[in-house]
């Protein structure tokens, strides 16, 4: 039997259709957001460190591993800004730049976060050949204004798990659109992380009140293997929806 949070405790996963459907490998991939030099650098010009996720990236490359063994597909997504500033600093700044920044006591470097041609913006989880990658993210949701969505779409995904960065904007924004443009939303509890021990405990806990699942990695991994064949069934016997 697998394991999910429900607003922080760990319970055992109902044995319900409705569970099930979360669990169709075939139509299933890992959303990684944001594991990217521009948080995980260790470098003091760092643009928006976050080093509270650096920690997760082997973790992330061996679930991520899992996944493609079990057949789900690895989609990495990360910001990508025009060097012009005009999609951010030049234009209309992105809102975090004034809270978040003061909040960590100023960020010297933050107006290179996300350039493209820069550093900061290579990834420091493992990307396979057979993955697929989103770089057009502009701000917190995965899914603005990227090709995310056209992306799924084409290759029938329903069901999106995600990994990454950072659990209280970035992670929490793309599962409350996810979940509006009726995905199923699977984030994996122990392979986020946040800004801090509670906003990530905040996050998580309204996630798995409004989004979808919560679970751990291990426990979505024994999931996949004991309820796929079941959840490919529902799938296909037309019970859900995409938007």
């Amino acid at each position: 039997m697998s394991n999910y949070y429900l607003y922080g405790e760990r319970r055992t996963l109902p044995e319900t259709d409705a569970y099930r459907a979360y669990f169709d490998r075939s139509r299933t991939a890992v959303v990684s957001i944001d594991m990217h030099e521009g948080h995980l650098s260790e470098s003091p010009e760092c643009p928006c460190p976050a080093p509270r996720g650096r920690p997760l990236v082997e973790p992330i490359d061996r679930f991520h591993d899992a996944a493609r063994a079990a057949g789900v597909r690895v989609i990495h997504v990360r910001t990508g800004l025009r060097p012009s500033g005009a999609d951010d600093i030049r234009g209309i700044p992105s809102a975090w730049r004034l809270g978040f920044s003061e909040y960590v006591g100023g960020i010297p470097n933050v107006d290179e976060h996300g350039i493209e041609g820069t550093r900061w913006t290579t990834f420091r989880t493992r990307v396979e050949p057979e993955d697929e990658t989103i770089t057009s993210k502009k701000r917190l949701s995965a899914f603005y204004p990227s090709d995310l969505d056209f992306l799924l779409r084409q290759l029938d995904v329903n069901t999106i798990v995600l990994t990454g960065m950072m659990t209280d904007c970035c992670v929490l924004s793309t599962a409350f659109e996810a979940s509006n443009m009726n995905y199923k939303v699977i984030t994996v509890h122990d392979l986020v992380a946040g800004t801090n021990d509670e906003l990530e405990d905040a996050a998580l806990k309204i996630m798995s009140l409004n989004t979808g699942l919560v679970m751990d990695g291990a426990d979505l991994i024994e999931a996949w293997q004991s309820h796929g064949d079941a959840a490919a069934r529902i799938n296909s016997s037309g019970r859900r929806v995409l938007g």
